[in-house]
C-alpha cells in the first residue's frame, strides 16, 4: 500500500471515530467549526501529520451515511436472529414539552440485543381501553407475529 493509500485509510478511520463521538454525544455538527477543534485533532496527528480533521459538512453527509449503513447492517443481523431466538416487544413514552406532542417508542429485545423499531406520534390518538392493543397490533404486524414471544 502506498503512503497516500495509508493516509487515506487512516483519515477515514479518524473521520468515522470522530463522527461516532459526535453522534453519540449529540454534538452539533458546527462544533467542527470551533477554533478548538483543529488543535484537538492536531494532538492526534503527531504520528500522521498529513491527516486533516473532518469538516462540519462531512458529519451530516458522508460520515453520517457510513454510520447509517453500519447501523442498518447491525439491525439486519439482529433481525436475522429473530427466527431462532424470538423477540420481546417493549415501549416507552415521552412528552415533548415544547411542542406538547406525545410519542411512543417501540423496541425489540432479543439475546442479540435491543433494536429500535419505530416512534409514533400519539398526540392526536384517542386513548381508550384498546389504545395500547391497537398500537402493539401494528408493531406485531410489522415484525411478524411468529417472532414475538
Amino acid at each position: 500500500m502506498t503512503l497516500k493509500g495509508m493516509v487515506k485509510g487512516t483519515r477515514n478511520m479518524l473521520r468515522r471515530y470522530v463522527g461516532k463521538w459526535f453522534y453519540d454525544k449529540g454534538n452539533p455538527f458546527d462544533t467542527a467549526n470551533s477554533p478548538y477543534f483543529p488543535p484537538m485533532v492536531s494532538a492526534f496527528q503527531r504520528d500522521e501529520p498529513e491527516i486533516k480533521p473532518p469538516m462540519a459538512y462531512e458529519f451530516s453527509g458522508p460520515i453520517l451515511d457510513e454510520e447509517v449503513e453500519e447501523v442498518t447492517k447491525w439491525i439486519e443481523e439482529y433481525k436475522q436472529s429473530w427466527p431462532r431466538t424470538d423477540i420481546t416487544l417493549m415501549s416507552n413514552g415521552w412528552l415533548n414539552k415544547v411542542s406538547k406532542k406525545e410519542f411512543l417508542n417501540f423496541l425489540a429485545y432479543s439475546p442479540k440485543g435491543t433494536t429500535f423499531l419505530s416512534s409514533k406520534d400519539v398526540s392526536e390518538t384517542k386513548k381508550d381501553v384498546n389504545f395500547n392493543v391497537r398500537l402493539y397490533d401494528q408493531i406485531v404486524e410489522e415484525v411478524g407475529d411468529k417472532h414475538v414471544v
